[in-house]
C-alpha cells in the first residue's frame, strides 16, 4: 500500500480536516507522511493587499509565521496518531507546481489534499489547485471533500 504521504495545507478548516485524514490513513496503513504548505513570493505590483503594504522583510516574516503555525498542525495532528512527519514550505506562484514537485522530491506514493468544492462561476475564475494537482500529477491523489 501507501508508504510516504504528501499532505499540502492552506490552513484552512477544510484543508485542517483533510489533513486529520491523511494523517489517519497514514497510520492505518503504517506509511509517513510529509507536510507542505506553499507561499506566494513578494511581488512589487500586486493585487493581494499585503503585498501593496508590506515590504519584502515584514511580508516575508509575515508569511513564514502563518507556514510555521499551518505546519505545527500538520506535526500535531501526526504526533497524537503516533505517525512520522516532515514538513517543508515552498515558494512558488502556482501552488499546485509546487505540491507536484514535493511529492516527486519527497518520492511520495499518494497525495491526501482537500478540494474547496467551489462550482459554476466561481470555480472557472478562482480556478483549483486540486484540480491542477489531479490533472498534472502522475502520482495518485486523494481529494477530500
Amino acid at each position: 500500500m501507501y508508504k510516504h504521504i504528501l499532505i499540502p495545507t492552506d490552513g484552512s478548516d477544510l484543508s485542517k480536516t483533510a489533513v486529520q485524514h491523511g494523517v489517519q490513513l497514514a497510520k492505518a496503513v503504517n506509511a509517513k507522511v510529509t507536510g507542505v504548505t506553499v507561499t506566494a513570493p513578494f511581488h512589487i505590483f500586486a493585487v493581494e493587499p499585503m503585498m501593496v503594504t508590506d515590504t519584502p522583510e515584514v511580508y516575508n516574516k509575515h508569511v513564514a509565521s502563518r507556514a510555521a503555525k499551518y505546519l505545527g498542525e500538520v506535526k500535531a495532528a501526526a504526533l497524537a496518531e503516533g505517525v512520522s512527519c516532515d514538513v517543508l514550505t515552498m515558494e512558488r506562484d502556482h501552488p499546485y507546481e509546487a505540491i507536484i514537485e514535493a511529492a516527486t522530491d519527497q518520492h511520495c506514493d499518494l497525495i491526501v489534499m482537500a478540494s474547496h468544492g467551489r462550482r459554476g462561476i466561481s470555480a472557472l475564475v478562482l480556478g483549483s489547485e486540486t484540480v491542477k494537482v489531479l490533472t498534472h500529477s502522475a502520482i495518485p491523489v486523494l481529494v477530500y471533500r
